[in-house]
């Protein structure tokens, strides 16, 4: 055992004496609110201006706010939900903003529920004032919409519901809670309720009844993609307060804008990119956070998301990308979707698994071209039609660690699959 570990910091000692690279490396998380967002000036005035009726108990109109991820969605309704409240404070009036992420609490039960419990605690209510704390699970639904409406009446004042990834919660449990929240004002006296959706998806609106859309979409909001200057301004608010001065070489934050304005300009892509840069140099004792680092954290950032993304696909996609991965070990560096067919079936046959038709399996091919696990292109072969080629990017060792951790594909009776007899196959 080395000196260090029989000291009271033992093994972490040398990582925390080590301060050249971060002085607070939280801001570059995506759940810190800055007190300035650069370039949202327009969307957040827009949004405020909006529910300002509520300052002199008026009902704010609905609103469905569209943008794609990384694009101040979220952080600049809070920054006004927050503002909001301490003006509604000073004027003497009562705003409340409840926040729900609909990618966790996805059912009406949930909603409504979360809604109800997320008011303000028992004991700023009268103590003769009835407040039934709703579990979250277990009660009729109709129990606990007349619970929340109960529990809006005795609140009383402006309620604003922001419901985050909005379109998770609609195709998930269709879209009978946005009807009855855009309709519970008719049963109020002395509450008035307000929803502001966000919704990365452009088209979940495709899934509203009329009526609910039209309720809903009483005022519309799109939050364009950051371009790479916006971005640098972004990255440098943030590196003045996460990293010690004169940490970053000058080319960082603009590769970090640059590369992340082309994943559609995605602030939060950008930060994390700058975020592991910095934490890369930290483990290898660097001097400064440079080029090289941005690059590497490049290549671990795409791993780690592909490896998440690879892990949560069904049965049948990774059938289908082992099919592929043993093409490669076959030496075939590119192949067919009919290739990738005749070995899909083997595997089909060896573990049991329903096989699918060749249209199906091509499907399957196109959504994991998508995702950018692999690359397609259709060729011509002239009068024998068209084909799709497809091939890997990148090395595909964690590829087929992350699809063989699958039970189902964790077969021994695939490891003795007979490659020559596959390779016989296709000559």
């Amino acid at each position: 055992m080395s000196d260090d570990k029989t000291s009271p910091m033992g093994l972490f000692k040398k990582y925390l004496t080590n301060r050249r690279i971060f002085k607070n490396r939280e801001v570059l998380r995506h759940n810190y609110r800055p007190q300035i967002l650069p370039h949202r000036k327009p969307q957040i005035d827009e949004i405020a201006s909006i529910l300002a009726p509520a300052l002199t108990d008026e009902t704010p109109s609905n609103i469905l706010i569209y943008g794609k991820t990384g694009t101040g969605k979220t952080a600049s309704v809070r920054y006004v939900g927050t503002e909001l409240e301490n003006a509604s404070a000073l004027a003497g009036t009562k705003c409340k903003i409840v926040h729900l992420n609909c990618e966790v609490i996805d059912t009406q039960y949930r909603v409504l529920a979360q809604i109800a419990n997320g008011l303000d605690d028992a004991d700023e209510h009268s103590s003769d004032s009835t407040r039934n704390h709703i579990p979250m699970t277990g009660w009729p639904t109709d129990q606990v919409y007349a619970e929340l409406k109960n529990q809006l009446e005795s609140n009383g004042g402006v309620i604003v519901i922001i419901l985050d990834e909005i379109d998770k919660l609609v195709k998930k449990s269709g879209d009978d809670t946005l009807y009855n929240l855009t309709r519970i004002n008719s049963d109020l006296k002395f509450a008035k309720v307000s929803i502001i959706g966000i919704s990365n998806d452009l088209r979940f609106t495709d899934f509203l009844d009329p009526r609910v859309l039209s309720s809903l979409s009483e005022e519309e909001i799109v939050f364009p993609p950051y371009n790479a200057p916006q971005l640098c301004d972004i990255l440098q608010q943030r590196a003045d307060m996460a990293f010690v001065e004169g940490a970053l070489d000058e080319t960082v934050i603009p590769l970090c804008a640059a590369l992340a304005a082309q994943e559609h300009g995605d602030a939060r892509r950008a930060l994390d990119l700058l975020r592991v840069s910095g934490e890369l140099a930290d483990r290898e004792d660097a001097a400064g956070v440079t080029e090289k680092h941005v690059r590497m954290a490049q290549e671990k950032i795409e791993t780690d998301s592909m490896v998440e993304c690879i892990s949560t696909l069904p049965t049948q996609s990774k059938a289908v990308l082992y099919a592929m991965l043993i093409l490669e070990q076959m030496g075939k560096r590119i192949f067919t979707s009919g290739e990738v067919t005749v070995v899909y079936r083997e595997i089909a046959r060896i573990i049991d698994l329903d096989v699918l038709t060749h249209r199906r399996i091509t499907d399957l091919i196109s959504e994991l071209n998508m995702l950018g696990v692999i690359n397609t292109r259709v060729i011509s072969r002239g009068r024998y039609g068209r084909t799709k080629e497809m091939w890997f990017d990148a090395a595909t060792s964690k590829i087929e660690e992350v699809v063989t951790r699958d039970p189902r594909l964790d077969d021994e009776r695939l490891k003795k699959l007979d490659i020559n007899r596959l390779r016989a196959m296709f000559r």
